[in-house]
């Protein structure tokens, strides 16, 4: 009976250890599988924010610069078709992007982007209503000057918090 038992107990554990051996390759394959897909994912996720980053960052700084070159030349009265035409491009740009990356960036750097916002299309309307003669009181080009320097610290902390979220040190 012994002999019958170890030739038994022989055999069920060469029977799952035959199958164990299937198995587990394939669990282990199924677990690396996994693995690189989320890797991927996270890889794709980060060029995501870092594009949407890029696109924000850059249309925001050209926004910018039209919008105080558009007061200069409003002040200086040299104000043209193609610069309106330039800014208004600018404007949509810059709302596009920012449309795009509330899909995917988070929210902290949105904030930073609306508080940048408040000052651009504030002196977008300004500069519109100077362009057609009809300011509110006490606006000016070389007022909106002034307070459009307001802008460029809001610009500067949303492409602090860009960066840090990219994990980029300064």
């Amino acid at each position: 009976m012994s002999a019958f038992l170890a030739t038994m107990l022989t055999a069920v554990v060469g029977i799952v250890g035959t199958l164990l051996g299937a198995v587990l390759p394939q669990r282990l394959q199924s677990k690396e599988r996994v693995a690189e897909a989320e890797r991927a994912e996270r890889r794709l996720n980060f060029e995501e924010r870092r594009g949407a980053y890029t696109a924000m960052n850059r249309a925001s700084e050209r926004f910018h610069t039209l919008l105080k070159d558009a007061l200069h030349r409003i002040r200086d009265g040299v104000y043209t078709d193609q610069n309106r035409e330039q800014l208004e491009e600018a404007r949509r740009d810059y709302r596009d992007r920012y449309a795009e990356a509330q899909m995917i960036v988070p929210e902290r750097i949105l904030d930073a982007s609306r508080e940048l916002n408040k000052v651009l299309a504030g002196i977008d309307a300004a500069a519109k209503r100077i362009d057609r003669g009809a300011p509110h009181e006490g606006e000016t080009a070389p007022g909106c000057l002034v307070d459009l320097k307001e802008a460029e610290p809001r610009l500067a902390r949303m492409r602090e918090l860009m960066r840090r979220d990219l994990g980029v040190a300064d």
